[in-house]
């Protein structure tokens, strides 16, 4: 369930950040309550994370995923480009999340 509930929490931070632009500075109400309720949501099932997995291997995966996924959102809806460096990095965070959950023993079982 730990991992199904750190899944939750990465969505849901994805979901409230990728409506953060279109929220207008909370003058548009429907993205503004996606960015309150998609928070709440992340942080509600991150805490439920943290029951069995070690704070730190829970919030690099969440921020690290999380980087990535907000990254192609902005790229699919926001017409943000990503050059070479950006696409390098990238595949750096991603690099690091995996090696984390293969190789660390830090993972509770």
């Amino acid at each position: 369930m730990q991992w199904i509930f750190l899944s939750l929490a990465i969505l849901a931070e994805v979901i409230a950040t990728s409506s953060l632009k279109a929220a207008a500075g909370f003058t548009r109400l429907g993205p503004s309550l996606a960015v309150i309720l998609g928070y709440g949501a992340a942080f509600y099932f991150l805490s439920l994370t943290l029951r069995t997995l070690p704070v730190g291997v829970a919030y690099a995966v969440w921020s690290g995923v999380g980087v990535a996924l907000i990254t192609l959102v902005a790229w699919l809806f926001y017409g943000q480009t990503l050059d070479t460096p950006a696409l390098l990095g990238l595949a750096l965070i991603i690099a690091g999340v995996v090696v984390l959950n293969v190789f660390s023993k830090s993972i509770a079982p």
